[in-house]
């Protein structure tokens, strides 16, 4: 090398530990994500990057001498807000996948779990917003296993191009001839944060891909049925999450579990009830466990599937109820449910999906304001592996914070009351965000 260039600017880069003034927080009522009810008149003092305390505005007082003061009595904060199932690169598409990732950091989501794509595109993202070098919340990303046959699936090309799909470090087809440890280290070298077990894997191949990944210190996110894996045989392979609540239903199946294509019919009529034994003995393998349920439980009410064609509309309408009946029995089960997507929604929408994910986990199935905000903070750190730095208020985790001037546990709908985020001790003010980029690159 010939030169020492600083590379490209940092302007969204956080603030260094001890170089700076402490700030302070003040006058919060703080859901600390941990379990403890809200408390009122709370300060968060931040240094650079991390949390060092959390006390009442009083104890705040001998820790104010020198610091920036933030007053923000009258609001409520939670930790930032995670999105535990996002696509941001299929097809790649980098314009409009910083503008996704800069309207989800301008409402209060300071990480998303990247559940596959193009990952030459998506590692480079995940380190231009770890760096600074552009707005957005930590992408914790997963490179993907399935079966031959699943490597006719057109998005498998998209984020393949120039190569083979199946046959790259993200997107691996794996047999029982497959050198698992190779391919699961190939996959560890894209920096990802998982291995995602897609389809067309029996269960033999399920468990040994998760045993090999934990062996070298990797997480494992599956569907919640793989094909022929069911989905009690995924969870009693040990994986880490499991992503689609509807898919869950196979393990009540009337038929075969073959292929991803050739889904059977599942026993419709008993799995909406949300009291079938099945699932009851099912749920409470996860929970014990701690298998984490990506439900993606708004998905089929969403935009994406509305259409006119009857039977198209017929099977998101049916897909909806067990997607409901499902997430109500694993909460009340005790499973831990993150809030996954799966979707954006559209570009003159000044919000993301997840605001429209949480409304429905509160308002279609039942469970509580608390316990979404739950879901969406330190569930959602547990699902993406990283509940060690992030996803509660506590000293010595990163300064990830959301700011409202509502109250999200009275109204779920006051997450539009967003006014900052902190994510890693930096600011992004809700007032800076505008839509006109995220419309122009869809």
């Amino acid at each position: 090398m010939t030169s020492d260039s600083a590379g490209a600017a940092m302007p969204y880069a956080p603030p260094e530990r001890g170089t700076g003034p402490t700030v302070v927080y003040r006058g919060v009522t703080l859901f600390d994500g941990t379990g403890s009810p809200p408390r009122a008149g709370m300060s968060i003092v931040v240094d650079g990057p991390l949390i060092r305390a959390v006390v009442t505005d009083a104890e705040a007082e001998g820790l104010t001498e020198g610091a920036e003061v933030v007053d923000l009595a009258g609001h409520f904060v939670t930790p930032g807000l995670i999105d535990s199932h996002q696509h941001l690169a299929t097809p790649p598409d980098r314009p409009a996948a910083e503008a996704v990732l800069d309207r989800l950091v301008h409402s209060g989501v300071t990480g998303i779990r990247d559940m596959a794509d193009d990952l030459r595109q998506i590692g480079d993202l995940a380190r231009a917003v770890r760096v600074g070098e552009i707005a957005g919340p930590d992408i914790h990303y997963a490179a993907l296993m399935a079966g031959p046959g699943f490597f006719d699936d057109p998005r498998t090309h998209q984020v393949s191009q120039g190569a083979v799909a199946g046959r790259v470090p993200w997107m691996q087809a794996v047999t029982d001839t497959t050198d698992l440890p190779l391919a699961v280290a190939l996959a560890r070298g894209t920096y990802a944060s998982a291995i995602k077990v897609y389809a067309d894997l029996d269960a033999g191949l399920v468990a040994a891909i998760t045993a090999e990944a934990h062996r070298q210190g990797i997480a494992v996110w599956a569907h919640a049925a793989v094909f022929p894996a069911a989905p009690g045989e995924v969870v009693d392979a040990g994986v880490d999450a499991v992503s689609h609540v509807s898919l869950l239903a196979h393990e009540a199946a009337t038929g075969p579990l073959t292929s991803y294509r050739n889904k059977p019919p599942v026993d419709h009529a008993a799995l909406v009830t949300g009291e079938d034994e099945r699932l009851e003995k099912l749920f409470a393998r996860m929970r014990e466990r701690g298998v984490v349920l990506d439900a993606t439980a708004g998905l089929y009410a969403s935009h994406e599937f509305v259409s006119d064609d009857p039977e198209v509309a017929e099977r998101a309408a049916r897909n909806t109820e067990l997607a409901i009946a499902l997430t109500a029995q694993a909460y009340r089960a005790g499973v831990d449910v993150s809030t996954g997507t799966d979707y954006e929604t559209p570009p003159q929408e000044p919000f993301p999906a997840l605001y429209e994910e949480l409304a429905f986990l509160v308002r279609r199935c039942g469970i509580p304001e608390y316990d979404v905000l739950r879901s969406a903070t330190l569930i959602g750190a547990r699902s993406a592996g990283v509940a060690d730095l992030t996803g509660s208020v506590e000293p010595g985790k990163l300064a990830d914070l959301a700011v409202f001037t509502g109250d999200p546990l009275a109204d779920i709908d006051d997450l539009r009351t967003v006014t900052l985020t902190v994510k890693r001790g930096r600011r992004f003010p809700r007032s800076a965000y505008t839509a006109d980029r995220l419309q122009e690159n869809r």
